[in-house]
């Protein structure tokens, strides 16, 4: 038996629900701005969790020193490792030992240089540190809390989240993730087989023998698994009836504690959600039985029957949505960037514009972050998750899920300045994340830092952090790539063996133009598009006087965004004729009139 305790949350707002933000560009909250990626600086890559209030103030320090809050650097954001490892009185406390003088007294330090104070969370039970002071069912208390240290800034995480298999958390949590193996259903005197007579939508569930599997969600963290398209299933049954009424429904299923399938179980009549609740559990995967009746009501003759989970999604939608309503209620007139960090795991471009500014697509980009006097360590490329070609192969196909009017997909921290990674890899990875929107959060020890250097110079590059905070807001676009595909802009490619080109249009009607190298060896052959292949993928972001300009211009100057040097060419085509291991070239193509 499941107590209440151990299940979710009902679902009681259809805003949350699958059908209602699948498409939908609406917040729920009217007061959620349209904002810019956030720039700033992070603890955790540099530190993790030795984080202390002498490092930050230290950091604060060479912010102002080097004047990085000019070029946009504003927000100062405490990560895991600040608190106490437990509650006291049910409140949170910073750790006595790392930050003596408390949250208020550290937003009062950020504050008093002109920056904002930003902290840290996880809508679990603990951080993924494994303090004990996760926000779950605290959220009223904790957020009262952060409104009176007057943050600016929340990140919040998603370790030893109760409701799915997130890191750290019990793995068997897939009962609430994933629907049971599903046989058949029986209506009306009349057995539908999951298999023969019913439609698979999406790419998650499969058949195996005689029943249906992984009826759910795919996990985003996956790195084999691309985020563009409908990234989770449902079986769909086409039942006729001789008259509209109330009638008994029997699931013919098998539960199981594992990725794929466990015992939450939707149905939903049409798009009415009519059953949702854990079934009794089976005593192995494979082991049939026959739910008790489920009772609901066919208003037609014709009617789509859909069995489901949609809970992934909806309860860690649901886990947000209670802290941003906790902020509003008890600071309506604080301006607070909320940072959703469950890496992805949920497809979170599917929701999290309704909360959120920004939403984490995959997990972190390194494991192996930094203490005081130790860097850290970053890598280009990974079989895993933990990179920079990582974060970027999905993110640059997620350029529709992003936008002024909705939020930013956040390929997580800048890693530069980190062990295992060249200045030439860095001007990449600054130049990926600024032509994607991707909020622009250091995480480098500042003290490495000093003006003039590389370092220095590649993270005040103006010209580059104008395409990342450009009004128009549109993230750029995969218009060429060198490996063979269907469409550049919407195929998940993890084979690093190429050149991509990226296109974004900007808000004075130039467009920047990147050529990446992903390659650890230089690509000496030429690589061209044309005015024509640009508008044909970015047209749809740029108003028609802006196309027709861009078009019909008699010539353009090309702005090489990191030598700085300028060019004019009546060429309709623009060019590279060879791009070292792991570099890029950007241009700023502006139209001549």
């Amino acid at each position: 038996m499941i107590m209440d305790s151990e299940r979710p949350s009902q679902i009681t707002d259809n805003r949350l629900r699958f059908d209602s933000f699948q498409g939908s560009d609406e917040p729920l909250f009217p007061s959620k701005k349209q904002r810019l990626p956030a720039m700033g600086w992070n603890s955790w890559n540099a530190f993790g969790s030795g984080n202390n209030e002498e490092l930050t103030k230290a950091m604060i320090v060479k912010i102002k020193e080097l004047g990085l809050d000019d070029f946009g650097y504003k927000y100062v954001v405490l990560d895991d490792g600040c608190y106490r490892p437990e509650r006291v009185n049910g409140h949170l406390e910073s750790d006595p030992v790392k930050f003596p003088s408390g949250f208020k007294a550290m937003a009062d330090t950020v504050h008093a240089a002109g920056l904002k104070f930003g902290m840290y969370n996880d809508i679990g039970t603990k951080l993924c540190s494994g303090a004990e002071v996760g926000i779950y069912k605290h959220e009223k208390i904790d957020c009262e809390d952060y409104i009176n240290w007057e943050i600016d800034f929340i990140k919040v995480d998603n370790c030893y989240y109760m409701w799915d298999n997130a890191t750290f958390a019990d793995p068997e949590n897939a009962i609430y993730s994933y629907a049971p193996n599903i046989r058949s259903i029986t209506i009306a005197g009349s057995t539908y087989s999951a298999v023969n007579d019913a439609d698979i939508t999406g790419t998650r569930a499969s058949v195996k023998d005689d029943y249906v599997t992984f009826i759910g969600t795919f996990d985003g963290t996956a790195p084999d698994h691309s985020p563009a398209g409908l990234r989770s299933s449902e079986l769909v049954f086409e039942v006729q009836i001789d008259e509209p009424g109330y009638y008994e429904l029997v699931v013919s299923y098998a539960t199981g504690k594992e990725e794929g399938v466990g015992r939450w179980l939707q149905i939903a009549v049409n798009s009415d959600v009519v059953f949702d609740d854990m079934l009794p559990e089976t005593e192995s995967p494979e082991s049939f039985t026959d739910s008790a009746p489920i009772k609901l009501k066919l208003v037609s003759r014709f009617n789509r029957i859909r069995i489901m989970n949609h809970r992934r999604q909806e309860n860690t939608l649901n886990s947000y949505t209670e802290i941003r309503k906790e902020l509003e209620n008890f600071g309506k007139d604080r301006d607070i960037v909320f940072s959703i960090c469950e890496w992805g795991k949920t497809q979170p471009q599917n929701w999290g514009h309704l909360v959120g500014d920004s939403w984490r697509i995959l997990n972190d980009i390194t494991f192996q972050v930094g203490a005081d006097g130790n860097n850290g360590t970053a890598a280009w490329e990974s079989d895993y998750t933990t990179s920079i070609t990582s974060q970027y192969n999905k993110a640059v196909i997620m350029d529709e899920f992003a936008g002024l009017n909705k939020g930013w997909n956040d390929p997580d921290m800048l890693v530069i300045g980190m062990d295992g990674i060249t200045e030439t890899m860095c001007k990449s990875h600054m130049t990926m994340w600024c032509m994607m929107n991707s909020p622009l959060m250091l995480g480098m020890d500042l003290r490495r830092v000093n003006k003039g250097d590389w370092m220095y110079n590649l993270i005040t590059n103006e010209d580059l952090i104008a395409l990342d905070q450009d009004l128009l807001g549109i993230q750029a676009k995969r218009i060429f790539t060198t490996i063979k595909c269907e469409d550049p802009s919407n195929e998940y490619i993890r084979d690093n063996n190429r050149v991509d080109v990226l296109a974004k249009p900007l808000d004075n009607g130039d467009v920047a133009l990147a050529f990446f190298n992903l390659k650890n060896e230089e690509h000496s052959a030429r690589i061209s598009v044309s005015v024509d292949q640009i508008i044909g993928f970015i047209s749809n972001n740029m108003s028609k006087s802006v196309v027709e300009n861009f078009k019909n211009a008699s010539s353009y100057q090309l702005k090489d965004l990191f030598t700085k040097d300028c060019k004019e060419s009546s060429d309709k085509t623009f060019s590279v004729d060879s791009i070292s291991a792991c570099d890029c070239v950007v241009y700023r193509i502006s139209p001549v009139a």
